[in-house]
C-alpha cells in the first residue's frame, strides 16, 4: 500500500504541475512575454532617444530665430530712427556721398590707392 500512495502523490503531483504549466502558459509563452517586454523597452529608449536629438534640434532652431529677432529688431530702430530724423536733407546727402559715391560739381574727392 505505501507503494500504491507514492504512485499516487508522484501522479496528483505531475498532474498539478501541467495544470500549473498550462495555466502560466509554460516556458514557451514565458519567453515570448519577456521578448515582447524587452521590446518595449528597447522602443522606449529609442523614442527617448530620438525625442531628445528632436528637442536640441528645436533648441539650435529657436536660437537661430532668436538672433534674427534680434538683427531686425535693430534694423527697424535704425529706420525708425531715421524717420524720427527732422533733417531728411542731412540723411539723403549721407547716403548719396557715403553709399552711392555722388560729390558736390565744386567738391574734390581723394581715395587712398595705396590699400589694395
Amino acid at each position: 500500500m505505501g507503494s500504491t500512495y507514492k504512485n499516487y502523490a508522484k501522479q496528483k503531483q505531475k498532474q498539478e504541475k501541467a495544470e500549473k504549466r498550462r495555466r502560466n502558459g509554460g516556458p514557451v509563452m514565458h519567453g515570448i512575454v519577456s521578448l515582447a517586454g524587452a521590446a518595449v523597452v528597447v522602443y522606449c529608449i529609442c523614442s527617448f532617444i530620438s525625442t531628445q536629438a528632436d528637442i536640441a534640434e528645436k533648441k539650435q532652431e529657436l536660437a537661430e530665430l532668436q538672433n534674427k529677432a534680434a538683427e531686425l529688431e535693430a534694423k527697424n530702430d535704425e529706420y525708425a530712427s531715421i524717420l524720427a530724423e527732422e533733417d531728411e536733407r542731412a540723411y539723403m546727402e549721407r547716403i548719396a556721398s557715403d553709399v552711392l559715391g555722388y560729390a558736390y560739381p565744386n567738391e574734390r574727392r581723394f581715395y587712398d590707392t595705396t590699400r589694395n
